[in-house]
């Protein structure tokens, strides 16, 4: 359990105090402005301290939505495996801008993400035994889509694979 996260955190803390917290948790690891906002407002701190608190962060390089963003969707996509339209719903839901998770989605090469797509294509196909091929290759496409893949591209791998 991390500083950023220990029960210590309920306690209210002063602007300063919060400042130096919140900057040891961007150091350690990439965040996002609404994150650190809603710890700021748990600490206890008010709207304009917090707001304050978030555009230091800012100037200093502690906080960047871009570099935010690029490196939650390279994770995300390199170790979780998760398609680029679950990725966006969770940037969305962690309100980043459009601009950025335009940018963030350059970031995932063409080649790389269709070779994910045929690996959990390989993958689902070794613990589907049996049964029509139009049936298998549903469940497949199911599961690669609930993992954020777009169902064309899906389908087209599919069909490529079939060959």
């Amino acid at each position: 359990m991390s500083d950023f996260d220990s029960p210590k955190a309920k306690k209210k803390l002063t602007p300063t105090q919060a400042l130096l917290r919140a900057q040891l948790s961007c150091a350690y690891q990439e965040r996002c402005q609404q994150e650190i906002r809603d710890k700021l407002y748990e600490w206890g701190l008010y709207s304009d301290a917090v707001e304050s608190i978030i555009a230091d962060l800012i100037i200093n390089n502690f906080l960047n939505e871009e570099r935010f963003a690029k490196s939650y969707a390279g994770g995300k996509f390199r170790i979780k495996k998760w398609g680029k339209i679950k990725i966006k719903i969770e940037l969305k839901k962690r309100k980043i801008s459009e601009y950025c998770i335009k940018k963030a989605m350059e970031e995932i090469p063409d080649k790389d993400y269709i070779t994910t797509i045929k690996q959990l294509i390989a993958k689902k196909s070794k613990e589907i035994k049996g049964g029509k091929l139009q049936i298998r290759n549903y469940k497949i496409a199911q599961y690669i889509a609930s993992k954020g893949f777009e169902q064309n591209l899906i389908w087209d791998v599919l069909r490529i694979e079939e060959e």
